[in-house]
Parts: C-alpha cells; sequence; structure tokens
C-alpha cells in the first residue's frame, strides 16, 4: 500500500489553491519534525537503487517502439496515475517513457543520479543537486509525469532567459506525449498569458506568476467562491471567470528553490495603480525634500541603519525639520508627511546607489533585481521612493502609485496545492523550507566524482588593494591559457574592473544588466582558452559554461570572487560554475575589508586589529580574513531571516484581517 505523500492532488473547483492554516511555533517545529522523517523516507537508497533498476527494465523494452506507440504508452499509463496515484510501480515506466523520448528528441539520456532527482520532485520535496548536475533536464521527469496524470504544472524559474530557453530546449520531451509548453516572459499581453497558463506545462518566472496571480485576485475581488465562478462562466465570455490569467496553482515546481523562497522573500510583491495626476507636482516636492535632506546633519539629526536599509530621525532631527520647513507650504504642514518626505529622501541619497541598485537608462531609473543582476522593467518602489531618485537623478517624473494587492512569497507559494523545489545549495535553510512551506531537502549524490579545487580566499584591508591583487591573478591565469569567469556583485564594480583590466591590455567581455541581451553568446563563449568573462550574479545561477576542446588539459574554467555574498550558498553558486559534470576547474576569493558584507555586519573589530597586525599592501592573514567572513554571514543571515519572520508574520496578519472585514487580497 502507498502511502498517502505519493498520491497526485487532483485539484477540483475553478480556481483551485490550497489554503494554508495559520500556524504558531509549535506548528513550525512540527513541520521541520515532518520534514527531517520525510528527507529520511524519500531519501533512502534503497528505494532509489530499486528505482533505478526498474526504469532500466522497463527501458530496454522501448526502443523497438516507434514513436506512436511511445506516445500511446504514455496516454495509457497516465490515465492508470490519475486511478492510482503516484505510485513508484507507475512511476517507474512513465520515468523510462520520458528517458526514451529524450535521448530521442535531444539526444540527452537521463542519469541515473537524475533519476533519484525526479522522484524526489515527484514526491513534493527539494531536491538538492550539486551545480551543474543537469537540473533543467532532471524537472521533466516530474512535470511530465504529473501533466500525463492531467495535473498542470508550472516550472519557476528565476528570469526571463531561463524561462524561455528551457520551454524551448525540452518542449520536444512533452510534445513527444501530445503535452502542450507555453513560457512567461516580461512584456506579453494577457491573451498571450492565458493562453500560456492553459498549457500543460507552463514555465515562468517567480515575479511573473506573482504579479499573474494578483491580478486575478484583483479580477475575483471579494466573490471568488466555487459557485460563484460557475454562475461566471454561464454567464458568457464577459464573465470574471474568462478574463483570469492562470487556472489556479496545482504543481508548482520551483528551480534555484534556495533564492526564490528563502532569499527573495524578504519583500511582499505589490501590485499598484495610480495615485496622483500630477507626476510634475510630486517632482517638486522631491526635490524640495532632497535639498532639505542636505541641510540636516548624520548623527544628529538622522540615523542611518544600514543592515535594514532604514533611516530614522532623531528627535531633535525631528525638531530641526519642523524649523526647515516652516514657509515651504501646505504639503509639508502634517508632520507624519514631512518626516516620511525627509526620510525617503535621505533613504534615496544614502542607502540607494547607482549602477549598483538601479540603472538610469534612457531617462528613466530601472530596478536592478539584487539576486539576479538583471533589471526588473516596468517596477517601482514604493512611497514615493521611486519618485525621490528620479528627482535625485534627474530623470522624468512619474507618477506615484498606491498598493491594490499585495502578496508575500511565503504565502503565495504555500498556496500550491503541490510544491517542489530543486537547488544546488538548500542544506543551510533546510530548516527554514521545513517550517515556513513543509518542504523536506534531500540530497542527491553526483553523477561523477567532483574535481573542483577551492584555493581559499584572499583579504585585503582596502578595496584598491583587492582590485589591483585581482589584475594581477586574472594576468597570471591569462597567461596559462585558462578561462576565467570573475563574479562581481554589482554594474558598477564589473565595469571598474573592466577599465583595469583595458588599462592592462587584457581582453574582455563584461556581462551585466547593462548588457544582458547578449548572455547567450556570452556565457557560450565563456569557456573558450584565454577568455576573460566579467560577471555579475547574471552568470551565477541557471547557466552551463562549457568547456571548449583542451581547455580541460589546461586545468578547466577557474572562477574568481571579488566580493562574498550575504549567503555563502549564494558564492558556492557562483564557484559552481566550474567543475561541473566531472570537469577540471578551481576557484577562489579575493576580497577587502571594505566590501560591503563586511561594512555593513560588522568590519570596526577586525579594522582596529588588521590596522595593528598588517602592514598596507600585504594580504590579512586568513586567522583574521576567514572569521571575519563567517561572522559578517551569519550577521547578515540572522538579520535577514528576522526580516522574513517579520514579513510572513505582517502578510499573515493582513490576511486575516482582511478576511474579518471582507476585503480582498
Amino acid at each position: 500500500m502507498s502511502s498517502p505523500l505519493l498520491l497526485p492532488q487532483v485539484p477540483v473547483g475553478l480556481y483551485p489553491e490550497r489554503l494554508w492554516p495559520r500556524e504558531g511555533h509549535l506548528d513550525r517545529l512540527a513541520s521541520r519534525a515532518r520534514a527531517a522523517v520525510l528527507r529520511r523516507w524519500v531519501g533512502r537508497r534503497s528505494r532509489w537503487e530499486a528505482l533505478v533498476r526498474a526504469v532500466e527494465t522497463h527501458g530496454r523494452s522501448l526502443t523497438v517502439l516507434d514513436d506512436a506507440a511511445l506516445r500511446a504508452m504514455g496516454e495509457e499509463l497516465g490515465l492508470r496515475l490519475r486511478r492510482e496515484g503516484f505510485l513508484p510501480d507507475l512511476v517507474a515506466p512513465i520515468f523510462a517513457l520520458i528517458r526514451e523520448a529524450a535521448s530521442r528528441t535531444l539526444g540527452l539520456r537521463h542519469y541515473d543520479v537524475q533519476l533519484v532527482g525526479g522522484w524526489i520532485l515527484l514526491q513534493g520535496q527539494v531536491a538538492e543537486m550539486e551545480t551543474g548536475e543537469g537540473k533543467t533536464l532532471t524537472a521533466t521527469l516530474a512535470v511530465a509525469t504529473a501533466a500525463l496524470a492531467g495535473i498542470p504544472v508550472h516550472v519557476i524559474t528565476v528570469n526571463d532567459y531561463l524561462a524561455k530557453r528551457d520551454a524551448e530546449w525540452m518542449g520536444p520531451i512533452y510534445r513527444a506525449f501530445g503535452l502542450r509548453v507555453g513560457a512567461i516572459v516580461h512584456g506579453m499581453d494577457p491573451a498571450a498569458r492565458r493562453d500560456a497558463y492553459a498549457a500543460d506545462v507552463t514555465y515562468c518566472t517567480n515575479k511573473e506568476v506573482v504579479f499573474d496571480y494578483l491580478k486575478d485576485r484583483l479580477t475575483l475581488g471579494r466573490r471568488s467562491g466555487r459557485i460563484q465562478l460557475t454562475l461566471d462562466r454561464l454567464a458568457g465570455e464577459a464573465a470574471r471567470a474568462s478574463r483570469l490569467l492562470l487556472r489556479g496553482l496545482h504543481f508548482g515546481i520551483v528551480d534555484e528553490a534556495d533564492s526564490v523562497l528563502v532569499d527573495e522573500a524578504r519583500t511582499p510583491l505589490i501590485i499598484s495603480g495610480e495615485a496622483h495626476p500630477s507626476a510634475a507636482a510630486e517632482r517638486t516636492v522631491y526635490e524640495a525634500a532632497l535639498a532639505l535632506s542636505d541641510r540636516l546633519e548624520p548623527d544628529l539629526d538622522y540615523r542611518i541603519e544600514v543592515q535594514e536599509r532604514l533611516i530614522r530621525l532623531t528627535e531633535v532631527g525631528r525638531m530641526h525639520l519642523d524649523d526647515l520647513v516652516r514657509d515651504l507650504g501646505e504639503v509639508w504642514s502634517g508632520r507624519v508627511r514631512r518626516e516620511e518626505l525627509a526620510c525617503q529622501a535621505l533613504t534615496a541619497k544614502h542607502l540607494y546607489e547607482r549602477d549598483r541598485h538601479y540603472l538610469v537608462k534612457d531617462g528613466t531609473v530601472q530596478i536592478i533585481d539584487e539576486y539576479t543582476g538583471r533589471v526588473m522593467p516596468g517596477r517601482s518602489w514604493e512611497h514615493g521612493l521611486h519618485q525621490a531618485i528620479e528627482a535625485k537623478e534627474g530623470c522624468v517624473a512619474t507618477e506615484q502609485n498606491t498598493p491594490m494587492a499585495r502578496i508575500s512569497y511565503q504565502r503565495f507559494f504555500r498556496r500550491y496545492l503541490r510544491l517542489a523545489g530543486m537547488t544546488g545549495t538548500a542544506r543551510e535553510v533546510a530548516g527554514e523550507l521545513a517550517s515556513v512551506y513543509g518542504l523536506a531537502v534531500v540530497r542527491v549524490p553526483t553523477n561523477r566524482p567532483l574535481r573542483r579545487r577551492h584555493l581559499g580566499d584572499r583579504m585585503y584591508a582596502a578595496a584598491s588593494e583587492k582590485w589591483e591583487a585581482t589584475v594581477s591573478r586574472i594576468v597570471e591565469l591569462h597567461r596559462e591559457g585558462r578561462p576565467i569567469l570573475v563574479g562581481t556583485r554589482s554594474v558598477a564594480a564589473s565595469e571598474h574592473l573592466g577599465r583595469l583590466l583595458t588599462d592592462h591590455g587584457l581582453p574582455h567581455t563584461v556581462l551585466n544588466a547593462r548588457q544582458d541581451k547578449d548572455e547567450a553568446e556570452v556565457v557560450a563563449r565563456a569557456g573558450e582558452p584565454g577568455r576573460i568573462t566579467v560577471a555579475t550574479n547574471m552568470a551565477g545561477r541557471g547557466t552551463d559554461i562549457r568547456l571548449a576542446p583542451g581547455v580541460s588539459e589546461l586545468g578547466g574554467l577557474h572562477v574568481l570572487a571579488t566580493e562574498r555574498h550575504e549567503a555563502g550558498r549564494i558564492d558556492r553558486q557562483l564557484f559552481g560554475r566550474c567543475g561541473r559534470q566531472g570537469d577540471p576547474g578551481s576557484c577562489e576569493a579575493i576580497v577587502s575589508l571594505e566590501d560591503e558584507l563586511i561594512l555593513v555586519h560588522g568590519a570596526k573589530p577586525w579594522r582596529r586589529l588588521v590596522d595593528w597586525l598588517v602592514r598596507p599592501g600585504q594580504p590579512v592573514p586568513s586567522w583574521i580574513g576567514a572569521p571575519a567572513i563567517r561572522q559578517a554571514q551569519r550577521e547578515a543571515q540572522r538579520s535577514y531571516s528576522r526580516a522574513r519572520q517579520e514579513l510572513l508574520k505582517m502578510d499573515e496578519n493582513l490576511e486575516r484581517s482582511l478576511a474579518f472585514s471582507g476585503g480582498g487580497e
């Protein structure tokens, strides 16, 4: 008899989604304990080995079948899945069919460890697979199995490039079984989105699917019950139901699950509408606020809390502000309003940097996604911050928006009837994934032994010394003919290093938010001999750098990080660009005490020690550098974890309040 865990949750209703019960601390502890049990149950090696043997056995008889027979067998097994559930005896022949279809259509054959990863995904858990182990192909096993069982599947990834690429790349596998594949990217009109979501398999990004869901919630309003939607369907094409984009939240498989479900879960997703008729009037107000901010003194009038990215006025600052605005007009008469304007102006001035947090392009401010390194077109900061930054940069003013609907990632992804994920770096956040989403993290072995060499970190006291050492190291590796991928954390840093390399006569390519259209070509050539690629986080996830002939003999790709991230998982993702699938490769980091991580999360004691012990230009000893990085990353993760917990608590309270009042999302 199978466990209920294995049964597919066949949705009912016209907009199916899960209603997650409100949880307390003990509930979350219970979720962690349940995830630990599931991890051991799903991760039993004997179960994996039996599955792999069964797939191999079924696969031997499939080579003689033609494509039509393969498709007919898939349809027959799909019908049995709907009746009997995801039983191992049914999953094994379906996996064998999918493996055979992949071999015929793409020339790719799933490795045994990918079969294991597919099984974990199908059980609604997180498969932790080493970077380079082929998660994109692994996902097709669970996706096609669920789709054949009649369950619509969303494959959720971190950017438009990967969503479009993976839908096109993996599409032939699904079409071999008569399944339809759609892709959602930014800029699509509602009709195209509706059609893509109507497919059996839809590839999309986390932001696009959340915003489309919020649009549906606005369309549904307060009356979203099953009976009401059915009546709307009967009313004809003009009914609300026909304007919905999604078909509900059935089965979501999240690629780079730690990035989407944890790192990006610190801020809510908000849909806004225009709140003010005159952008010009708003511009005048924010220009005045910026001028006022220049007359306020740091530490005396306000304090900068860099970790929380907040600015707070002191009591002295409030009194000073009262004096400064005395003759500025009615808009400054309200105390709450003027203090909010002053804080937004100070925030724009001190906490948001051009070419790190945003680009100025074509006279507009465009937000850079700090996790992917890509521009987020059409997105804006709320509460007037965007307008303050526009005034700071002298850009065209846009109208301030008012929030119409909002939801956190935590609350959204918990609404999928079935949720799974895959990533190369989840073990550090396994507890949070378990307590918040009920997901167990199961480690998958590598297909081949890893040959990646970690060369450690080199730390310098000053950023200028770090950049000098970075260029020297690149020169050394370039002489050996090895390809080099240099990771930076911002557009400004990538372009600064680019200028240094140009000054030294080193040919190179820069990949950042300004050059994102060239990403596929840049990544395709990054494994060529002597190639130097300088990239932001765009090259950290989802990309596969293939080594050109002869590069393995030189030692493979070398990855050099010029800053550490707040989470060591993100560093490992960057290092994972080398040494994939048994290839040789090496990685290291060259950092400084003036990097953002160290400055924001605890540099002072280490700075004093370094000033006392280390001569200028000399590397910081590892017994100082290593604990400085560890302490800063621990502090950053504690801070971010608190922010995520507070956001979830606030979101749950908001949901309960709206439900009580009869309001919408």
